[in-house]
């Protein structure tokens, strides 16, 4: 399969999760987080889809296209190493939404970075609560979700406690 039909995979599938997980936080009150903000094409979805909910973006430096910027207030600086145990002291497990898109092109490193921050993520989730990820991730209290139908297998993984 050709690096751009991989993309296309990639960005149909997260949309696609996306959708699906904010249909299933619907009616969860609570704070959304993405980590990482890269260009912002996912931040400014998650705006469009989900306008009247608090976003969080984690990052270590804003470079993102100017429309994708979130609020300065709306900012966690610095390592996830460091932002998301601050973030649990700050909300504790009021997530409804964490997404975070991996992205990397060395599947290697992917997966020792997600098995890195899985057991700082599920701690944040509410009950309920919904994490999307471009990668595998290792959780021990959630379940994984069935996929919407217009995702491609192992493009994306959704995961709910």
């Amino acid at each position: 399969m050709s690096r751009l039909d991989l993309f296309i995979n990639r960005m149909v599938s997260q949309r696609a999760c996306l959708n699906h997980a904010v249909a299933m936080i619907a009616d969860l009150p609570g704070p959304v987080f993405e980590l990482g903000l890269g260009n912002g094409r996912t931040y400014h979805h998650m705006v469009e889809v989900m306008p009247d909910r608090d976003i969080y973006v984690f990052e270590r430096a804003v470079a993102s296209h100017p429309d994708s910027k979130p609020p300065d207030e709306m900012l966690m600086l610095g390592d996830v190493y460091e932002t998301l145990p601050a973030a649990l002291a700050r909300f504790g497990p009021t997530a409804t939404l964490v997404h975070a898109d991996l992205g990397g092109h060395n599947r290697a490193k992917n997966d020792a970075f997600a098995r890195a921050i899985s057991p700082l993520v599920e701690p944040l989730l509410a009950k309920g609560g919904v994490m999307v990820a471009s990668d595998r991730m290792y959780f021990e209290g959630l379940r994984e979700v069935a996929l919407p139908a217009d995702a491609v297998p192992g493009r994306c993984f959704i995961y709910q406690r």
